[in-house]
């Protein structure tokens, strides 16, 4: 397991909690370090958990609002737990860091898989997915990040075609 993968399931376990027992705000920072000594007692992830979850709660109203608004079939209290974080890490993740997109989508639709039900990942790819299709600057990212990655290939390829000719 990699490392940001461990670390998302430390912040989804973190989260659900946190949910689960009403959203108490005093209690997330000690849920953390809980989750961290019962499943991950020697792992620096470089504040990556801790960053996760308090950018899902200190955008919480805004992450909702989406979920709502892509889960059409759902009212929110009515989508499971372990979905509901799911979705709010992955939403935060593609609106609020430099993730490339489709990783951050593939990493919530993994974590679905393994955390979830049955239909979980179609679930969670579905909302994430018509969150990405509707905003343009999620796609401007991952189209940057495509063209870079590209350019690289193209360099890297070039050195090695130059290296051989030579």
């Amino acid at each position: 397991m990699s490392n940001r993968h461990l670390a998302r399931t430390i912040a989804l376990q973190t989260l659900f909690a946190w949910d689960f027992n009403g959203q108490k705000d005093g209690d997330i920072e000690r849920l953390i370090v809980d989750n961290f000594a019962n499943f991950a007692p020697n792992f620096d992830d470089g504040g990556f958990v801790k960053d996760l979850v308090l950018g899902v709660r200190n955008n919480l109203a805004e992450i909702n609002k989406l979920i709502i608004k892509y889960a059409t079939e759902w009212p929110l209290d009515q989508i499971t737990t372990i979905d509901r974080n799911i979705l709010r890490l992955g939403i935060y993740e593609l609106l609020h860091t430099p993730i490339p997109p489709r990783v951050a989508i593939n990493e919530a639709i993994e974590v679905a898989k393994s955390f979830g039900g049955d239909a979980s990942g179609k679930f969670v790819n579905g909302v994430l997915g018509a969150l990405y299709n509707d905003e343009p600057e999620i796609q401007k990212r991952d189209n940057k990040e495509e063209a870079e990655a590209a350019k690289h290939e193209a360099i890297t390829t070039k050195e090695e075609t130059d290296a051989a000719v030579s």
